[in-house]
């Protein structure tokens, strides 16, 4: 008789998948780079000899940090030459993610933004060590530097991130509150009252990768951001169906053309006022937006 359950490799793959693909997409902030990196990473564990394995979770992460490394810098080279401003991937999540204030934080749009700032290596090293709290053996062995070079450069990597996140972590209802009340203002074209939730120094990016219309440039200051909504954007909000959903551990706002996803808008929020409104319209990047993710730590 066959034995129905999977393979003990297959077995440990799929428990940590869900962990995998975390660590891949906030190196990378891509979900498509995510799961091939995921696709790599199997296909190097499938042919691990598991007798001479002694922790199957750090080996794992060991092999999908290696393929992010990877892989970032490939994207690296690939963005020196994106049209316009580049935007992570915004990633469908489980409203629930929202309660688990650290991930959500650790994955969001504002949190990407600033990872991007960091060297491959320095990237890597903060994400194992400030998210998932894996130990500097471990890597050390994953970026292959030695355990007293990571301890610098997560210091280092620690330092530069503490000096440009968000100056505090916004709650689920907090962001609830304000993403309604930025939805309202725009749709009836409030100015004041777009104007009385926009932080002084707010600034807009928008991704349309050459495909779709977005602004080419930061558009910083409140006053130029509410004459920016009152001037086009809302018009375009006016041809769309607007909903909300969890996107990337935070409430965010879906605008649907037909049916289809044309725009995902997140924002930036401290101290109860925006301070980052981000908007993907790059059609590439909306094609994982029917489909929630599992995110996990």
């Amino acid at each position: 008789m066959v034995d129905p359950r999977p393979d003990p490799a297959t077995e440990s793959f799929v428990r940590h998948r869900n962990l995998l693909f975390t660590v891949a997409y906030e190196m990378l902030g891509s979900a498509a780079d995510a799961e091939d990196v995921l696709q790599e990473t199997w296909m190097r564990w499938s042919g691990v000899d598991l007798g001479e394995v002694r922790d199957h979770r750090a080996y794992l992460v060991t092999i999908t940090t290696r393929q992010a490394l990877t892989r970032l810098r490939i994207l690296g080279r690939r963005k020196e030459t994106y049209v316009g401003q580049w935007l992570p991937e915004p990633l469908l999540t489980a409203p629930d993610v929202a309660e688990d204030v650290e991930l959500a934080d650790s994955i969001s749009t504002a949190m990407l933004l600033v990872l991007e700032t960091l060297g491959p290596t320095e990237r890597a090293v903060f994400v194992l060590r400030e998210v998932f709290d894996v130990g500097y053996a471990e890597i050390a062995e994953a970026v292959g530097k030695s355990q007293a070079a990571v301890r610098q450069i997560a210091h280092r990597a620690r330092v530069h991130v503490a000096e440009r996140r968000p100056r505090g972590i916004a709650s689920p209802e907090e962001t609830r509150s304000v993403t309604a009340a930025f939805q309202r203002a725009v749709e009836t074209g409030d100015l004041q009252g777009l104007l009385d939730i926009l932080a002084p120094d707010v600034v807009v990016l928008a991704d349309g990768g050459g495909v779709k219309q977005a602004v080419p440039k930061p558009v910083v200051g409140a006053d130029r951001v509410a004459r920016l909504f009152k001037a086009g954007l809302n018009r375009l909000w006016a041809e769309v169906s607007v909903e909300t959903s969890c996107v990337n551990g935070r409430t965010a706002l879906l605008l649907r053309v037909d049916g289809e996803v044309d725009s995902v808008v997140t924002l930036r929020i401290e101290d109860g006022l925006i301070t980052g409104i981000y908007t993907v319209r790059n059609p590439e990047k909306l094609s994982h937006m029917e489909r929630e993710f599992t995110v996990q730590r």
